[in-house]
């Protein structure tokens, strides 16, 4: 790989310790109080095995210093992480200007840690160790930026909370990516959910008609910033990945809480899982190697082996209660997405007045799209409250427009100004920690709400996994 001047990489661990182990002067700026001051974030990435990673890069911010320090074991996962950034710095339209400086060494945590020449860690890569990077950077003093999931596994959930708790012992801010607040369909979904004039209010649902569901369709081979994306091979194992019901379904438990309870304080004692299950999606050694760049499979996914195919516990579906409103939570993986599709996205939240759906199918053309379905008896009345609050919105989201599709369904036509795209949320979410960093703290329900998000998707495990016996 040709490397830019700007990407200095430090000698790796060998080499280190053969000129005696000494270290650049540290710089601890991790207990740094924020001011917004241009530069003064200055951000340590670790281990970023996954292109999230690099997406949190995609664009610059004022704040945060251009310099990045990342801390890795040597290997293909921090080559394809220094490719993705030096495409964003050589791009043709608005590109960036980051100075990398890489440390590359099995002892990567440990010198991160040692050196601390940042005061915001953040990591995206295998998730088996992410709760310990977590924990460990805040018990030195770091704040955080995580990307989901923060935990995979049920038996290390106590170790997330304690974490939790070390951060805000610490004044420290941890912090996990939730790209999909910033997806503007959903985002006007919960507008008006908290409209009674034209919701009414949530509906309890029951076990087999949930008041609000979430359904998700990924795929595993798919594009990114226009390239192929070549994934890790321990991306297939759900003990370093996580299996897709602790995984992508973070995401989705996420949205329910934030539209179903927004900016109320959940606790774990407000969820009951009712039941789960996971299934396998099954990958033939082309599909790994059109997947991975690798002509086989490795010894440590030999266990998830059957009939020469790879079975990945990749899909899973928790349905659950929160304060007694019914929830159902689901994530399916296919290989590869049809020509022309991608991944997809569906959600309803079921009202007295109307229901809410988003959908992304063939007659969407694969775009998400918001309708408005009345429930209600006087579909006179919601009309024009509908109408009203579209103008009242409007105000806030210049150019949304109502469509009327029936005498009791419409639709949003919203500007392609607000599609930005997947990629680019995380710029959004990046943009928001940093004014809490300036802050000082995140909103009061936040940090209750991550936990009981990851008590609901371990405990979804669980019951999964009790499921399967």
């Amino acid at each position: 790989m040709k490397v830019s001047s700007k990407i200095m990489l430090f000698l790796s661990f060998s080499l280190a310790a053969c000129s005696g182990g000494n270290n650049p002067k540290t710089n601890d700026t991790s207990s740094a109080k924020f001011t917004g001051a241009k530069n003064e974030v200055k951000i340590m990435t670790l281990d970023p095995g996954h292109f999230h990673a690099a997406l949190v890069l995609k664009k610059m911010y004022d704040q945060v210093n251009p310099t990045v320090y990342v801390y890795a074991p040597d290997g293909p996962d921090i080559e394809e992480h220094l490719a993705r950034v030096e495409a964003y710095n050589h791009r043709g339209e608005d590109p960036t200007s980051w100075e990398l400086v890489v440390y590359k060494g099995d002892d990567y945590l440990e010198k991160m840690l040692a050196e601390k020449p940042g005061n915001v860690m953040n990591t995206a890569g295998n998730n088996a160790k992410k709760t310990d990077y977590i924990l460990k950077s805040v018990e030195a003093g770091i704040n955080v930026l995580a990307d989901k999931p923060m935990v995979i596994d049920p038996a290390e959930f106590p170790k997330l909370e304690k974490a939790f708790g070390v951060a805000d012992e610490k004044g420290l801010l941890l912090y996990d990516i939730m790209t999909e607040r910033y997806e503007i369909t959903t985002v006007l979904q919960r507008e008006l959910s908290m409209l009674p004039e034209v919701f009414g209010k949530l509906e309890t649902g029951t076990p087999d008609n949930p008041a609000i569901t979430k359904e998700s369709v990924h795929h595993f081979f798919k594009y990114v910033s226009g390239k192929p994306l070549t994934r890790p091979a321990w991306f297939f194992d759900t003990r370093q990945q996580g299996e897709g019901i602790v995984d992508v379904t973070t995401h989705l438990v996420d949205l329910i809480q934030w539209e179903a309870f927004p900016e109320i304080i959940l606790k774990k004692e407000d969820v009951q899982v009712l039941s789960a299950k996971r299934w396998t999606t099954n990958l033939t050694p082309e599909m790994f190697e059109k997947s991975t760049g690798l002509g086989s499979f490795p010894d440590f996914l030999q266990k998830d082996i059957e009939n020469d195919e790879l079975k990945v516990f990749s899909n899973g579906e928790i349905n659950y209660t929160l304060k007694g409103i019914h929830a159902k939570v689901s994530v399916t993986w296919n290989f590869e997405a049809p020509e022309g599709t991608g991944d997809t996205h569906y959600s309803i939240m079921r009202g007295t007045q109307c229901n809410l759906v988003i959908q992304q199918g063939e007659k969407e053309n694969y775009q998400p799209r918001l309708y408005i379905e009345s429930t209600g008896d006087d579909v006179k009345a919601l009309s024009g409250n509908l109408y009203n609050a579209i103008q009242g919105l409007s105000e806030k989201y210049p150019g949304i427009a109502l469509e009327k599709l029936s005498d009791s369904m419409w639709t949003l036509n919203i500007p392609d100004s607000y599609k930005v795209g997947h990629e680019a949320h995380f710029g959004q979410v990046t943009e928001k920690y940093l004014q809490y960093l300036v802050d000082g703290k995140l909103p009061d329900w936040e940090v209750p709400n991550m936990i009981t998000k990851y008590y609901t998707t371990t405990e979804g495990l669980k019951a999964a996994l009790k499921n399967d016996k």
